[in-house]
């Protein structure tokens, strides 16, 4: 005589497995085609916690020094890619796909295509721009927490604080921008000279700890001075209305806000952000600029893995 009750537990296993078999990211690369062709993915780490999900700078950077977050890997699948039009993505040269709302589709296609039901979303500089725009255009559902790093999320507020720190450069290279810009000839050697001299200050300063290997995943230039400028000083592309400010008391997910000490992105402007979304955290990592997760690549993972553990665990109890 069968045993239905046997039989119905077999069942419930078997499915149990299968829906956890599904939900699972397993270590993989590849392509996910979104609007405008493929973009290419890595996947990296069994960790049982949440995934996190990376999004990189620019516009027109690529996802290779993310690689530098794959130690977390113990604790959770760490998931990067290059945003259409650079690094292993296919490279279209039609102007008309470099706009926010498209690149806001490309994120959600690789959300769904990558079965990410639940995750963490992490943005620098660009990066947090997009994600900033995707949770308010598509909604927090299903996103544990994000982490706004360095974070572009007003332009008329970054050129405000770029031109303030302008103003400290010395005298004689003020000059040389002001003049350069005011005659359309930022793609002089002159002009780029100049400006790594604040991009010494505010961007780099000083070598990075870790090295990443970027080979075959160039950015690119066009992307970056169409949707922004030549500079990351000198906004003139279609970012250049980008404002999102108003709009941050809506995120009613855990949030982190994290800057350099040094940072284009002022830790006096972040804090004002941080401060527009109640129960949100803010870190200042000390002696870095921009790049920060290269140049203090131990305090920015551990600064990571306190906060999404803390999410976590708060989410299960």
């Amino acid at each position: 005589m069968i045993d239905m009750k046997k039989l119905l537990l077999i069942a419930f296993l078997l499915l149990s497995t299968m829906v956890i078999a599904s939900n699972s990211i397993k270590p993989n690369q590849g392509f996910v085609n979104v609007p405008g062709g493929p973009v290419w993915y890595k996947i990296s780490g069994t960790g049982e916690g949440l995934p996190l999900l990376t999004l990189h700078g620019g516009p027109g950077s690529t996802s290779c020094t993310y690689s530098l977050l794959e130690p977390l890997g113990d604790q959770r699948p760490v998931i990067r890619y290059d945003q259409l039009g650079s690094g292993r993505s296919g490279r279209p040269d039609d102007l008309s796909l470099w706009e926010v709302d498209r690149f806001i589709e490309e994120l959600h296609v690789i959300r769904q295509e990558l079965n990410l039901d639940q995750f963490h979303l992490l943005g620098h500089s660009w990066g947090a721009a997009l994600a900033g725009a995707y949770l308010l255009e598509k909604g927090t559902s299903g996103v544990a927490s994000v982490i706004f790093s360095s974070p572009l999320l007003s332009t008329p507020l970054w050129m405000e604080d770029a031109n303030y720190l302008r103003n400290q450069l010395p005298q004689d290279i003020q000059e040389t921008l002001n003049f350069h810009e005011t005659e359309n000839t930022t793609d002089s050697d002159e002009y780029r000279d100049a400006s790594r001299v604040f991009y010494d200050r505010h961007l780099t300063r000083g070598e990075a700890k870790e090295k990443v290997n970027c080979d075959g995943a160039p950015w690119n230039q066009v992307i970056y001075e169409y949707m922004w400028g030549p500079t990351e000083f000198h906004a003139t592309g279609n970012l250049v209305d980008f404002d999102l400010s108003n709009q941050l008391h809506k995120i009613d997910i855990p949030v982190l806000f994290l800057t350099g000490e040094f940072d284009e992105a002022r830790p006096e402007t972040i804090s004002k952000f941080h401060k527009m979304i109640p129960g949100s955290e803010f870190i200042v990592i000390k002696d870095v600029a921009h790049a920060s997760l290269s140049r203090a690549p131990d305090d920015y993972r551990r600064i990571l893995e306190v906060f999404l553990d803390e999410v976590e665990d708060k989410q299960l109890h």
